[in-house]
């Protein structure tokens, strides 16, 4: 069974801070990418940040030059560091990993893993 935990949300006050954390866990042969999504009450899910495991970074608009996605090889973990917050990145933030998984002797894709989510609320 894969298992992501993401950690690090929390309350803060617009122009603060925060650093989000997710650990995937599993039968896992190799992770592809890994990334952030949110979603707001009554909207969609939409894209933060990705990151491969060789080091592309890819970012929402509304993230560049406040954002940065980082990762950590050895301990299958990816972070987001948020500068600068905004009212308007309230949300859950969900943690996507695409994965390589042992399966039968060999190997199967598994890209459509996802955390439970963490709370970031940015106030005003």
């Amino acid at each position: 069974q894969v298992q992501l935990v993401e950690s690090g949300g929390g309350l803060v006050q617009a122009g603060g801070s925060l650093r989000l954390s997710c650990t995937v866990s599993g039968s896992i042969f190799s992770i592809n990418a890994m990334g952030w999504y949110r979603q707001a009450p009554g909207k969609e899910r939409e894209l933060v940040a990705t990151i491969t495991w060789g080091g592309s970074t890819n970012y929402a608009d509304s993230a560049k030059g406040r954002f940065a996605i980082s990762r950590d090889n050895n301990e299958n973990t990816v972070f987001l560091q948020m500068d600068s917050l905004k009212p308007e990145d309230t949300a859950v933030y969900y943690c996507n990993a695409d994965l390589t998984l042992y399966d039968r002797g060999g190997v199967r894709r598994g890209r459509d893993y996802w955390g439970q989510g963490t709370q970031v609320t940015v106030s005003s």
